[in-house]
């Protein structure tokens, strides 16, 4: 069972961005690119989720002089995750129907 952590706007952000294709690992340079988090901000977060088991991570399997950079770690939601993803967005949206913006905006 996933572990209950603090949420914040970034951890939304990120959360939202997993939950649009739950089934498909990104790596962490397209995760910043998407949500606009800082490494600063987004690898922290990420080893939170995945210590909390909200995501898994794995490194990308190739050999990285064939494919001419370093190899990815690779980040997607748990069974676990999705679920703890899609109750911390719905609160956070009906919120958002009180106030006019989502939180994580």
């Amino acid at each position: 069972m996933a572990e209950k952590i603090r949420v914040s706007g970034p951890t939304l952000k990120l959360l939202k961005l997993l939950l649009d294709d739950p089934k498909r690992p990104r790596s962490g340079a397209e995760i910043s690119k998407a949500t606009k988090l800082g490494s600063g901000t987004m690898y922290p977060l990420l080893q939170r989720l995945e210590i909390a088991k909200w995501i898994e991570g794995e490194w990308e399997d190739v050999e990285p002089s064939e494919v001419g950079r370093p190899r990815r770690r690779l980040y997607k939601l748990t069974r676990s995750g999705k679920a703890a993803a899609v109750n911390e967005l719905a609160q956070y949206q009906t919120a958002a129907a009180t106030t006019g913006a989502p939180a994580w905006t």
